[in-house]
């Protein structure tokens, strides 16, 4: 399950629109949600950016709700703190906890939602990102964009080592596992830097094998990456301009708006 999202990333409804293309949507969607001043744009932002990936490149609703609430629920828990903890306006809500009272203002609740809204709509956005573009393509993107060539190629180097170190820490933890390695907490505290050494050798070794097969291929300080030659068609470059510039009118003119 650890590539199940470089998987959607080449099987979704979107894969052969513009790579730029995604990556100016999903980035100017970001940067309008973070800039706007009330919750009303980046509501309207997260709602459309889920329903683009969701119906369009058509992504399972339950996977990607699922995936959604990870991020969303540090969000919840970051909005709680500064419901009770940030001042200004009428009192709302008093919550008296020992020998203390928590109370919730109009200012504070309306930061919170402001702050809840954002985050929304900037997961959102990533996800549509993630979910519709193979990393390879970014990695081509960062290339024509004339990035430095060492950073690119450290750029996928690390890609690729973040799944090998993954595939390699589940197939040790699941025989740790056949063998009682986690049962009760003495088993797990001697099993858990086991699993760290075996995972800092597996990485040592792969490297020293990455090296020998690149010697093999003939590397020459370069990897070969394929750039689109074509660009965006223009009723999609339309479709984008016009969505971003309504989205950031509608930030301009809902920014003095308060909630509550």
């Amino acid at each position: 399950m650890e590539n199940i999202l470089d998987d959607y990333a080449h099987q979704n409804a979107l894969r052969d629109v513009d790579t730029r293309l995604k990556l100016v949507l999903g980035g100017g969607a970001i940067a309008v949600g973070i800039l706007s001043t009330a919750p009303v744009a980046p509501v309207l932002i997260a709602v459309s950016m889920a329903a683009i990936t969701v119906f369009l490149a058509r992504i399972p609703g339950r996977f990607y709700a699922t995936l959604l609430a990870i991020p969303l629920s540090f969000a919840v828990l970051s909005a709680g703190v500064i419901l009770f903890l940030q001042g200004g306006g009428e009192p709302l809500i008093a919550l008296p906890v020992g020998g203390f009272t928590l109370t919730a203002t109009t200012g504070s609740a309306d930061m919170a939602a402001l702050v809840l809204a954002r985050t929304f709509a900037g997961m959102c956005s990533l996800f549509f990102i993630a979910f519709t573009t193979p990393m390879v393509e970014i990695f081509a993107v960062m290339r024509g964009l004339r990035l430095p060539a060492e950073f690119v190629d450290l750029a996928m180097l690390i890609y690729h080592f973040i799944f090998m170190l993954i595939s390699e820490a589940v197939a040790t933890h699941n025989a740790q596992e056949i063998r009682q390695g986690y049962t009760g907490f003495r088993n797990s505290l001697r099993s858990f830097p086991m699993l760290a050494g075996a995972l800092f050798v597996r990485a040592w070794e792969k490297g020293e094998e990455l090296i020998l097969a690149m010697d093999a291929r003939c590397y020459d300080g370069k990897f070969p990456l394929e750039e689109r030659k074509d660009g965006p068609s223009p009723q999609s470059t339309a479709a984008v301009a016009a969505y971003l510039l309504a989205v950031g009118i509608i930030a301009l003119l809902t920014r003095g708006i308060q909630i509550f």
